[in-house]
């Protein structure tokens, strides 16, 4: 699989399909949740409520996936994660790779060969950057997948750098 860093908004990027850091509700929100939502047209949001009316009432559990429509976005699907918030006093990591492995399970499901990831959990739920950006690598690279082509999506120069740094210890190893 192919690893790449991009500096830029997630919502532009020509791929099958776009990993959204979610919220349980599926129901839009702020940060990457929002950008997609707003940027990909109702479409997202009626598959969404769809979704919330039958197989997650309660929501979407912490570290699993589904997708959904891209709507108007250039990707064909939209898929929703839940990450968790991080906590100092509990190790919620295992939760954080759930994200990245189930994205990938619903990809190959899919059929879709090139993904790409925000920094899930690393807004507004708080996960330092640095152990945000290993995880994520780390689990992506250790995850067996169909997919070609991974592409980390990073909007801010902390967030790519914090990439940078995990992907290039991964391939020193």
């Amino acid at each position: 699989m192919w690893m790449r860093l991009v500096h830029g908004d997630i919502t532009t990027q020509n791929v099958d399909a776009v990993v959204n850091a979610a919220n349980s509700s599926l129901l839009g929100g702020g940060g990457v949740d929002g950008a997609i939502h707003r940027r990909g047209g109702p479409a997202i949001l009626a598959e969404c409520r769809e979704l919330r009316a039958s197989r997650y009432v309660h929501g979407l559990p912490t570290g699993m996936a589904v997708a959904t429509t891209a709507g108007d976005l250039p990707a064909r699907w939209v898929i929703h994660t839940v990450g968790p918030v991080f906590s100092a006093d509990e190790d919620r990591s295992e939760l954080l790779a759930s994200c990245y492995r189930e994205s990938l399970r619903v990809a190959d499901d899919l059929g879709a060969a090139s993904v790409a990831f925000p920094a899930v959990s690393a807004g507004v739920y708080g996960w330092p950057m640095d152990d945000a950006a290993r995880i994520a690598v780390d689990t992506v690279n250790a995850t067996a997948t169909r997919v070609s082509e991974v592409w980390f999506v990073l909007f801010t120069t902390t967030a790519h750098t914090s990439f940078d740094w995990a992907l290039s210890r991964l391939n020193r190893e």
